[in-house]
């Protein structure tokens, strides 16, 4: 038998208790109102016993009742299997009792034993086993009171009879409790398959989400790198040029003579270098080459804080980035992609602290080598993450941004990055005081 079916059979189990439960206790009811409602038929049949047989009536339900109320207890939730069997069999006792005190074999209320025994079988949850042992004991009870009337038995024939189709009820009952049940289990199972299939789809489906996200990620990087590529050639060319003027202009008598003209060109310099850099920094964070590979790139973590901290100049405008970094700071892995983790990074923090208006934003970078990886940490002094969504912070879609500002997606694929780099990407945070982000990247051997 597998797991998977015992598991099965277990949850069937207790919830076949439930049921039980519930079965029990609402079948108690119905059987207190049918047995006090049999006074109308003693009233017709046996009028000279009408009182006997309502003082009984009335002890039978209360001892039903007694019954009922155990269910309600942790002892009577476990065994009321046990509780029911007993309180189903004192209707039965009570009508045997009635058949030996009027007419024996010739009394019509064997008739209501073999009611008991199909309601039993019908609308009770028991066992085949539990309905067939009900059957033999109401045919022993019927079997004690026939053969301890008064005046023994009168008619052999109709005894006989009449206890042999007991005995056919019992069978019957509990075969069709036995079908009864293998239903009860398949409908079960089926509802369980159903369940099960339910939860795979949803898996799926959140799944689906995800790699449609990260997708929609790698067309725009792609897009961007495709967009990099063409401005790098296109915009290296005339800024060439430009760096070609510039030095000849500096070159020039009036531009020695002249040291605000050439602090102008000297800028104008330092400014086609910028963009030169931003365009290859771009094409380096947005294009990966094809066939490379997170693992095997030695690349200079300096130059990719470097690179991130330019591309993320905008929106870390006001915000003053500090760095405390080791003399070595080669590691292996997918530069680009680490760019975009530091990014990401740099862009959460400057828009908390932009928001919330934080006084003095900073943002301080550090790295330690421990145990041959770069363990690096992202701190910024902005307005903290709130305890019930540290843990959510790198689930896909989860935001906290205004709609139309951000899919939620950034930290989830920075957390597959560093996680694919061999490390671990988290999260610490001071609400109303600080914030800061972990993760490590290997050493080159």
């Amino acid at each position: 038998m597998t797991t998977s079916l015992v598991g099965l059979q277990s949850n069937y189990r207790e919830e076949l208790r439930d049921y039980r439960l519930l079965c029990s206790k609402a079948g108690g009811v119905t059987v207190i109102v049918l047995v006090l409602m049999g006074m109308a038929m003693d009233y017709v049949v046996y009028p000279a016993e009408q009182k006997y047989f309502a003082i009984v009536r009335m002890l039978t339900s209360a001892a039903i009742g007694l019954a009922l109320l155990s269910l309600y207890t942790k002892t009577g939730k476990r065994h009321v299997q046990v509780i029911t069997f007993c309180w189903l069999l004192l209707p039965q006792i009570m009508i045997s009792w009635m058949i030996f005190a009027t007419q024996g074999e010739q009394s019509l209320f064997y008739a209501g034993l073999m009611l008991t025994i199909f309601a039993v079988g019908i609308l009770f949850p028991s066992g085949y086993l539990q309905t067939l042992a009900f059957g033999l004991a109401t045919g022993a009870l019927y079997y004690v009171a026939c053969v301890t009337h008064l005046g023994g038995i009168k008619d052999p024939s109709k005894f006989e009879f009449q206890l042999i189709l007991i005995f056919f009820c019992a069978l019957a009952s509990s075969i069709y409790t036995y079908f009864n049940e293998k239903g009860r289990f398949q409908l079960f199972r089926l509802k369980d398959e159903v369940a099960h299939k339910n939860d795979q789809l949803a898996r799926t489906n959140e799944n689906l989400s995800q790699i449609k996200g990260q997708l929609l990620q790698q067309e725009k990087m792609a897009a961007i790198g495709t967009l990099s590529a063409g401005l790098l050639h296109e915009v290296n060319n005339p800024v060439n040029f430009c760096l070609m003027a510039i030095e000849i202009a500096m070159e020039e008598p009036q531009v020695k003579d002249s040291p605000s003209l050439q602090e102008c060109l000297v800028d104008v310099k330092q400014g086609m270098h910028r963009i030169q850099h931003i365009v290859s920094d771009l094409k380096t964070f947005a294009y990966r080459k094809p066939g490379a590979e997170a693992d095997d790139v030695p690349f200079l973590f300096e130059k990719a804080l470097d690179s991130s901290i330019r591309l993320s100049a905008h929106e870390l405008r006001g915000v003053t980035v500090t760095r405390d970094l080791p003399g070595d700071t080669l590691v292996l892995g997918d530069e680009a992609a680490i760019i975009g983790v530091l990014i990401n990074l740099f862009s959460n923090a400057a828009l908390a602290m932009h928001k919330e208006a934080t006084v003095s934003p900073q943002v301080h970078v550090s790295a330690r080598w421990r145990d041959d990886r770069l363990h690096v940490n992202v701190h910024d002094n902005g307005p903290g993450i709130a305890e019930e969504n540290l843990a959510r912070v790198f689930e896909p879609f989860f935001t906290t941004r205004d709609v139309g500002q951000g899919l939620g997606l950034g930290l989830s694929i920075s957390y597959a990055v560093v996680e694919r780099h061999g490390g671990t990407l988290f999260a610490e945070s001071q609400l109303g005081e600080w914030t800061a982000f972990n993760f490590d990247l290997p050493r080159v051997e």
